[in-house]
């Protein structure tokens, strides 16, 4: 996978007077079934979370409430999205590294992902992840 394959993805925004309602719906509005949903809260400021990667594992970040960026690295390249608009969703594909920084205070980071948790997925030392890219490259050239 590529950076160029992580993008921000707007779900669908059903407007109300009373409050307005979004949904997610498997492989329709992002391209994975969902196995597992979590979200992280009250990260202290300053702080910054995630500092890996995985595998094989999807994922759909969005923040629910507040704001955070999401730094994506494909091995080569780095690219930053700022999240602060819960009808918006970051998708991460495999092999990228991830790391989230600039929470607001309040945010609330809901992420979706396409299997159960399994450490043995996790890429958790950058040097090896740099290391897994180029051994995948290397095998489909």
């Amino acid at each position: 996978m590529a950076l160029s394959d992580c993008e921000i993805i707007e779900l669908p925004k059903i407007h109300d007077p009373r409050g307005n309602l979004t949904f997610i719906e498997n492989s329709r509005h992002i391209p994975f079934d969902i196995q597992r949903v979590y979200y992280l809260y009250d990260v202290p400021g300053g702080a910054d979370r995630g500092a890996h990667a995985h595998r094989s594992l999807h994922q759909f970040i969005v923040a629910m409430s507040g704001s955070f960026d999401v730094v994506l690295d494909d091995g080569d390249r780095k690219r930053r999205f700022h999240l602060n608009r819960s009808f918006n969703g970051l998708y991460v594909a495999p092999m990228m590294w991830r790391y989230l920084d600039n929470f607001s205070s309040g945010a609330v980071c809901m992420v979706l992902a396409s299997s159960f948790y399994d450490e043995a997925d996790y890429y958790r030392d950058y040097g090896e992840f740099v290391a897994g890219v180029k051994s995948v490259k290397g095998s489909k050239e």
